[in-house]
């Protein structure tokens, strides 16, 4: 049997105290070599002053922390601390000699994924300053260079912020395939729940005081704590009719004789069987048509400009009742223009936007400031000032009702507006908007600021709206959870439906070229014809090259539906992972399967980019 893995850094009965706020509470949780663990829970519940105790960036009141020999960490945190001055090679390389890291595939694969390539061209080059940057870009920069340091114990938190869905979807293959060694192990903060799943090997949850323990990733935490709840259920249960029972057997005389109960993960799973699917879409685009009628926005033959770029070209887009879009793309697509198009904010350079004659618009926007005019009044009462009561699901709500669900309990319904942190504003913005009863509802990165909690009550609220929903964000769980189609903008003028969601996007993305070079899939529309040094080739030349490209092009196409298939694949392998996360065989099996499915994409991948080449020579 082998030995369990090395602990690299422990708690032991640690206690951390902030105010009146017992954020940790006898805590001892330890992490191994290894280990790549997700750390959930409510917003304000200690989960960054945890990660603050591992790396020794914040002292405990009482217990200890235990590393062992010399290993190290780093954290990326919510801020950072880049100096203004400082250039990008400063920050991301330090003081490593060029040969070094340019010698180093593991770096290498790090600016690529992060800053645009070698010559860190996705933020201006190695010797722009880092002062004029973007919070976005100032994150990446931050990120690349703490993988790029490489410590033992890596802390994330909330490393998706400000990431497009293709950098999220890098982050987490490498992390959870490419940095995992000997002697390393990950803990990451996030509410980004498909990052997780891709990510964690285990979970934490930090909840009152405690850290709540749970093998796997999202999906096999949220199973786990499923039945978890259910035994406490059973316990209390059993509690109450303790007195009852212990009369009935002394009434019996001789002891009951009873089974020791297993409470297993299936119990867990029985529990959901009969759950029946988030929404019922047919019963809501019913209501919907009812009060938005057959017409809602019609965006038609629209060219979208902003100064001298344009974002979409002769674009035509048909949004009916009941509808639910999420909208994906890269930074600087113009997800968030479209949006203000949507709402007649944004002129189109040519087309027409038709809005329905029922329409009632809301949108929640990125910014905060529309609540500064209401900071002096307390929760309860911004609410009611817009409606004391709404139908949801086809009941009525009551302002304090709805405002419970999304996380304001009695007492905190009476705050100050001026006084709620980033999360809570970004909540009551949400519950101001349902109790004005839109009937067409825009939400721009509605993640943000916003724990999982918050976010599952979101979801639950809108599963009973009936409207039309469109939805801009990179969180592809939220996404798919939240709507029904996925619309990309591919950064090239289009607009594409993605029958697959987001995975498609991702593929899609792959084959298009990439700061001038091309990415698996596809030959670039932008390929160079040849030179005129091959128009003087002879005849005989000439065809065969001709024969050669059109074999080229279609070993591509062969090696393309082989790599869709395989994509296909894959994700069925996903599925039936998340399905076997209790079982440690199936497991095993499952992952040595996708395993040998990555080696044949990597094999495919390499064909396709030997072939490409002749076809973009011609």
């Amino acid at each position: 049997m082998a030995p369990p893995p090395a602990s690299l850094v422990a708690l032991d009965r640690a206690r951390l105290v902030l105010g009146t706020s017992v954020l940790l509470d006898e805590v001892s949780v330890g992490v191994a070599d290894g280990d790549r663990i997700g750390v959930v829970g409510r917003n304000g519940g200690g989960k960054t002053s945890l990660l603050g105790v591992l790396t020794g960036g914040r002292e405990l009141d009482e217990g200890r922390v235990l590393r062992t020999g010399d290993v190290t960490s780093g954290m990326l945190a919510q801020t950072d601390l880049l100096p203004p001055d400082a250039t990008v090679r400063e920050v991301v390389l330090g003081d490593l000699a060029e040969h070094v890291w340019a010698g180093d595939a593991r770096v290498r694969e790090v600016l690529e994924g992060l800053l645009g390539g070698t010559g860190a061209s996705a933020v201006g080059g190695w010797d722009a300053v880092v002062g004029p940057m973007s919070g976005g870009e100032r994150r990446r920069l931050a990120l690349a260079a703490l993988l790029v340091s490489d410590p033992d114990v890596l802390v994330l938190d909330e490393p998706t912020n400000h990431l497009d869905v293709e950098g999220v979807a890098w982050l987490a293959a490498y992390l959870s395939q490419r940095r995992p060694r000997s002697g390393n192990a990950l803990v990451v903060v996030t509410h980004d729940r498909w990052f997780l799943d891709e990510v964690s090997t285990r979970t934490w949850e930090v909840e009152d005081g405690r850290v709540h323990t749970y093998e796997g990733g999202y999906a096999a935490y949220v199973l786990a704590k499923v039945e978890r709840q259910r035994v406490a259920r059973v316990t209390e249960d059993r509690r109450a009719n303790l007195a009852r029972k212990e009369l009935a057997w002394l009434r019996r005389g001789a002891p009951a004789r009873t089974s020791k109960p297993q409470f297993r993960i299936d119990a867990a799973t029985a529990l959901i069987e009969g759950e029946p699917p988030p929404r019922d879409t047919v019963e809501l685009v019913r209501f919907a048509t009812t009060r938005l009628g057959k017409d809602v926005l019609d965006l038609v033959d629209a060219t979208v400009s902003v100064g001298d770029r344009t974002l979409l070209e002769d674009v035509t887009w048909r949004i009916g009742p009941g509808d639910r879009y999420g909208l994906v793309g890269v930074n600087g697509a113009g997800k968030s223009t479209l949006l203000r198009v949507l709402q007649g904010q944004h002129p189109l350079a040519e087309g027409r936007l038709k809005v329905g004659k029922t329409v009632r618009m809301a949108a929640l926007t990125q910014e905060l400031r529309e609540l500064d005019r209401v900071a002096g009044r307390s929760v309860i009462d911004s609410i009611t000032e817009v409606r004391s009561f709404t139908v949801i699901g086809g009941k009525e709500v009551s302002a304090s009702s709805l405002a419970k669900r999304l996380g304001f309990s009695g007492g905190r319904q009476q705050s100050r507006v001026g006084d709620l942190s980033g999360g809570e504003r970004r909540r009551l913005q949400f519950v101001r908007l349902l109790m004005d009863e839109p009937n067409v509802l825009l939400l721009d990165e509605p993640t943000n600021d916003l724990d999982i909690d918050t976010l599952t009550a979101m979801e639950d609220v809108l599963d009973g709206w009936a409207g039309t929903l469109i939805v801009v964000s990179h969180d592809r769980y939220l996404l798919e959870r939240m709507t029904d189609r996925q619309t990309a903008l591919l950064g090239d003028g289009s607009l594409r439906d993605l029958p697959g969601g987001v995975e498609e996007y991702l593929r899609l993305r792959r084959r298009m070229p990439d700061r001038g070079s091309a990415r698996p899939g596809v030959v670039p529309a932008t390929a160079t014809p040849a030179d005129g040094g091959a128009a003087a080739a002879s005849r005989v030349g000439a065809r065969a090259d001709a024969a050669a490209v059109r074999e080229a092009r279609k070993t591509l196409a062969r090696v393309e539906r082989s790599l869709d298939r395989l994509h296909a694949q894959e994700a069925r392998l996903h599925e039936q992972m998340a399905q076997a996360a209790t079982d440690p065989d199936r497991l095993t099996a499952l992952t040595a399967e996708l395993a040998a499915l990555t080696d044949q994409e990597a094999r495919l991948e390499e064909e396709w980019m030997e072939v490409s080449e002749v076809v973009q020579d011609a």
